[in-house]
């Protein structure tokens, strides 16, 4: 069995996630059950913006710390998602990589690009002025915790102001995963992931949180 290091990346991970208002069952079980984890984790904050598209399910950008993250998905194996981190990119971003690796993970028609690199703010401009993409203001507070060898963390999520709580497991085994949601008490939740949580949040779909 593949032992998983909590804040550290691995080979790529299948998750259960969900998004709703209230997780506190969950989350009470989620710290009791927990074995002790690194302090680095025991509670973190950030700031990110995610890049949504109408037209792309498949690959989830955000960007954090003026780097930007993109992840794959891969498959979805019993309910579980499989994804996989594809790309990081580091500000300015070169218009060859705008063009032959971001704009293609969005799914959407490349703008023209008429300087060679693109600072931050450059980006955002043109994802502000693009029909089918939206820049989305997210904060995190993230507890991180470790159940049946998976990484879990419970999250205070607000999605442009919007507040959401989300609670995850992750890990590359399966039954793992599965114990965990059964342990937490959250056996029959949506499967929620960030890009599905955000676009119904933000009215890019017409469908429901878990609660």
């Amino acid at each position: 069995m593949s032992e998983l290091k909590i804040g550290e990346i691995s080979k790529p991970r299948f998750e259960f996630r969900t998004f709703g208002q209230d997780f506190s069952v969950a989350a009470e079980r989620m710290a009791r059950l927990s074995v002790p984890v690194p302090e680095k984790v025991w509670r973190r904050e950030s700031d990110e913006i995610y890049i949504m598209s109408r037209t792309n399910d498949l690959n989830n950008t955000k960007i954090r710390d003026g780097k930007m993250d993109v992840k794959a998905y891969v498959q979805t194996v019993n309910g579980l998602e499989q994804w996989d981190p594809k790309l990081k990119a580091e500000f300015p971003i070169s218009k060859t990589q705008l063009v032959e690796e971001i704009f293609p993970a969005f799914m959407v028609e490349i703008p023209a690009l008429a300087k060679q690199e693109y600072s931050f703010e450059e980006f955002i401009s043109i994802i502000d002025a693009h029909p089918d993409l939206q820049a989305v203001k997210i904060h995190k507070e993230r507890y991180g915790y470790m159940v049946n060898n998976t990484i879990c963390e419970v999250a205070n999520v607000l999605v442009n102001g919007a507040s959401l709580v989300s609670v995850n497991s992750e890990s590359v085994e399966l039954d793992d995963i599965q114990r965990t949601v059964s342990d937490l008490r959250l056996e029959g939740v949506e499967n929620i992931n960030y890009l599905q949580a955000i676009k119904r949040v933000i009215g890019m779909k017409n469908l429901p949180l878990a609660n």
